[in-house]
């Protein structure tokens, strides 16, 4: 055989395997030589168990917030991949899915699903037999919200702590949570030599002082992630997205493409309490499947191509598209923040590549053009 008992086999040869081999009969064909070749052995390397896991049950994953901006790319790649998606919407509506219906596979490997993040039944509905969970649902907007605990902080942790809870009574094997940069920033603490990472964690009381509420709800959610996992027994690991930018699937603008339409427009608001750096929106959704696919990655992983300053970001804004109203802020946006290029070293570690910044915002504002909303 090509396989000798207790043979190391690199992981990344594995999940080639895996990836190429989606047809059920070639997956329980190689399962069954990993099972008689290779687990014989003293000590398979740990890559191998979990391989064999999630190549069970058709490899189904659940998405929650499957029609956002994310969670549409998200779908997209799981489905090239071969994966069974049930994905979480708020309405099953042509209007939020009909984007999705249209992904290629989706017809016969994506299930969708009316879900309130409030509402546990419909979750635990939703999730069924996945194998894995990608939880990314949560509200994200922004303009000041009227009832904060209501609108931002209720979905955002209650609906993280029943995701959850709707998991461990399902025996799904691996959970990856998608939490933001706004888990790490902001913090008045921070030493002004030191580059967040993900030992970083927002100041809670601060947030409460100056009604800093989103950052408030993904730190919140953040923490009771982490501290479920433990209670639980959960196998869980969380992502941490810069200011998320890239091309839209969705119908809808985003926030985050808001914020770039916005500048585009000679908006001069500084992102003071919700910025640390840009990152692709595809590049994000290729690491979510990273982390769910390699069984060692563990704890938060920053997902941003470089540490940044708004007023940095909004200056190579106005050097590609001069053409566009964009105010060049004369001081600086975020004097508190190291910069720092190379900031995602986890991630890095793993073999992940980021997409430049600047093809980042080419794309966004290419994608903002098509839509109609610049000229």
């Amino acid at each position: 055989m090509f396989l000798q008992a207790g043979a190391q086999l690199p992981s990344w040869s594995l999940f080639l395997l895996i990836s190429v081999l989606r047809d059920r009969e070639d997956q329980n064909i190689l399962r069954a030589i990993l099972l008689l070749h290779v687990l014989p052995g003293k000590s398979p390397f740990p890559e191998l168990a979990f391989v064999l896991l999630i190549m069970e049950d058709g490899s189904v994953v659940c998405v929650t917030g499957a029609s956002g901006f994310i969670g549409s790319w998200l779908v997209s790649f799981l489905l090239q991949r071969g994966y069974h998606v049930r994905g979480t919407v708020l309405d099953l509506g042509e209007r939020e899915t009909k984007h999705l219906r249209a992904l290629e596979g989706a017809q016969s490997r994506l299930e969708l699903f009316a879900v309130d993040l409030l509402d546990y039944e419909s979750l635990a509905a939703a999730i069924g037999k996945s194998v894995g969970v990608f939880h990314l649902a949560t509200p994200v907007f922004l303009h000041k919200p009227d009832d904060p605990q209501k609108e931002l902080i209720e979905p955002a942790v209650q609906g993280t702590t029943n995701v959850l809870k709707a998991c461990h009574a399902a025996r799904v094997r691996r959970i990856v949570v998608t939490s933001s940069v706004s888990a790490m920033v902001p913090n008045p603490h921070l030493p002004p030599d030191v580059a967040v990472d993900e030992n970083c964690w927002t100041d809670i009381e601060y947030c409460k002082q100056h009604e800093v509420w989103y950052p408030l709800s993904k730190v919140l959610a953040e923490k009771v992630t982490w501290s479920l996992a433990a209670e639980l027994g959960l196998n869980v690991v969380v992502i941490n997205p810069g200011c998320v930018l890239g091309p839209m699937l969705q119908p809808t603008l985003n926030a985050s493409s808001s914020v770039v339409l916005n500048l585009l427009k000679g908006d001069r608001s500084t992102q003071a309490n919700t910025w640390l750096g840009v990152v692709h929106v595809k590049d994000v959704a290729r690491a979510l499947i990273l982390l769910y696919e390699t069984a060692h990655a563990e704890g938060r992983h920053l997902c941003t191509e470089t540490i940044s300053h708004f007023s940095d970001f909004a200056e190579e804004v106005s050097q590609i598209y001069p053409q566009y109203n964009v105010h060049r802020f004369k001081e600086d946006t975020h004097p508190w923040l190291l910069r720092s290029t190379n900031p995602s070293k986890k991630l890095l570690e793993l073999g992940f590549k980021f997409t430049p910044t600047h093809d980042t915002i080419k794309d966004t504002v290419v994608c903002l053009q098509e839509r109609g909303l610049l000229s």
